[in-house]
């Protein structure tokens, strides 16, 4: 799928939508894509910062994304595991950064080359607008060599 269209499409999916999440960018060959999100009144907690759920649904399915537009059609690309941790209080605009370059496609190939799952971790700072962490998602992915291209 074009990337421009992607965009358009996750900044119009209800869940990011109501959370006020944006995409700001994804590069056309899926190397990279940068989220935002402001703090509204809808967004909010009670102690008036970030609400946990919408800066763990900020990071969610971008990895995956990502690989599955880049690894081939070869691979099963699955998010298998996630985990976040609250590092301070998120207010203003809060932001995320993914990053796929090609050691990290070919690691995920060369795990995955023998026909058996591979898992591999992928770390994402949310940062305020300071650039100071407000959250430390981590995103296992779950990687499989489809059943018709294995050795």
């Amino acid at each position: 799928m074009k990337a421009s269209y992607l965009r358009r499409i996750m900044n119009l999916w209800p869940p990011f939508w109501a959370a006020g999440i944006r995409v700001r960018h994804i590069a056309d060959d899926y190397s990279e894509v940068r989220v935002r999100m402001k703090l509204h009144w809808f967004n909010r907690n009670y102690v008036k910062t970030h609400f946990g759920g919408s800066l763990f649904a900020m990071v969610d399915p971008f990895y995956m994304l990502m690989y599955m537009n880049r690894i081939g059609k070869e691979y099963v690309v699955w998010d298998k595991a996630a985990s976040i941790e609250f590092v301070r209080p998120g207010r203003g605009t809060v932001s995320a950064r993914f990053v796929l370059d090609e050691g990290m496609l070919a690691r995920a190939r060369e795990e995955a080359a023998d026909g058996s799952p591979a898992l591999i971790d992928h770390s994402i700072e949310i940062v305020d607008e300071e650039g100071k962490t407000v959250a430390r998602s981590v995103r296992t992915l779950y990687f499989r060599l489809k059943p018709r291209y294995r050795p």
